[in-house]
């Protein structure tokens, strides 16, 4: 269900508020460049610091800004179940095309808290899930076990967003899920290492930047031309790296910024990037031919 490129985006803000001029028009270039998806307020869109009323409005603008020309997967996700099931019903009520659940952060909940706390999640919608274990934020990751069971049990689990950076685990992943259920990659850098060994696509920060050449890098893939897709991913992974000289989302904003796409404005405690890191960027922005 959930296979190819989906943008994580930016959550744009002006003088404090959301952009939503600017989100329109980010959505616009992500439409124009046949992105398979978007994922509106994920941790890439600042979904920490945004209120319910903000969350539950960037899903709506998503959606009728992609007028179902790509898909939209809504950050419903939270570290209280009560929460998470009140996003989610809110992202299937906008019209969403599926959920992306983060495993909980903070409170680091058992292997059976995890389960709990899907299962619930997805009992109150019809949305399909996309479950998020990246243990990096948030201190526990979604057991293979729990994963396989979790498909087995609750039908609209659909797809997993595998950010831990272990292809081992992706190749284990594969060997105990069904084949209809998808697993993408949560790091550019090893999008087409996750596909070598079943992976089927990536929730992506970079394609903010280069939608049209990451969609070409994985649908190339998809279809077997290994080589273009290899000769893609070469091109770009010094970005994929640079992308995280900081706490993702400061430096793709910063790159947007840089590109005239955006305002430079985090919500604290996200702060502007370190002047040394910015110069490194810049660089490596003009290298891929991102920015002159």
């Amino acid at each position: 269900m959930f296979t190819g490129l989906y943008t994580a985006l930016v959550t744009p803000f002006k003088k404090g508020r959301l952009d939503e001029r600017s989100l329109k028009n980010l959505i616009d270039i992500q439409l124009k460049a046949g992105v398979d998806g978007i994922l509106p307020v994920g941790t890439t869109g600042e979904s920490p610091t945004v209120d319910f009323e903000e969350h539950v409005r960037i899903i709506e603008l998503a959606v009728y800004y992609a007028k179902g020309q790509c898909k939209v997967v809504a950050g419903s996700g939270a570290n209280s179940t009560e929460e998470a099931v009140y996003l989610t019903k809110s992202a299937e009520y906008a019209g969403a095309d599926g959920s992306l659940q983060v495993s909980p952060y903070y409170n680091k909940p058992s292997q059976e808290g995890l389960y709990a706390h899907f299962s619930e999640i997805a009992k109150s919608t019809n949305l399909p899930i996309i479950l998020y274990s990246i243990p990096g934020r948030c201190n526990v990751e979604i057991g293979i076990n729990t994963v396989s069971r979790l498909a087995a049990d609750c039908p609209n689990i659909r797809c997993i967003k595998e950010a831990g950076g272990d292809a081992d685990r992706v190749s284990q992943l594969r060997a105990v899920l069904p084949k209809s259920f998808t697993i993408l990659s949560g790091d550019d850098a090893l999008t087409l290492p996750f596909m070598s060994v079943g992976a089927q696509g990536v929730i992506s920060v970079a394609s903010n930047l280069l939608p049209k050449q990451l969609t070409k890098m994985v649908h190339s893939y998809l279809k077997g031309d290994h080589k273009a897709a290899l000769k893609l991913h070469e091109k770009y992974y010094p970005l994929f790296k640079d992308l995280f000289l900081e706490t993702n989302p400061v430096p793709v904003k910063a790159a947007l910024a840089m590109k005239g796409l955006v305002k430079e404005e985090y919500r604290l405690p996200l702060v502007k990037m370190h002047p040394d890191n910015r110069r490194r960027l810049r660089g490596t922005l003009k290298s891929a031919g991102v920015i002159k």
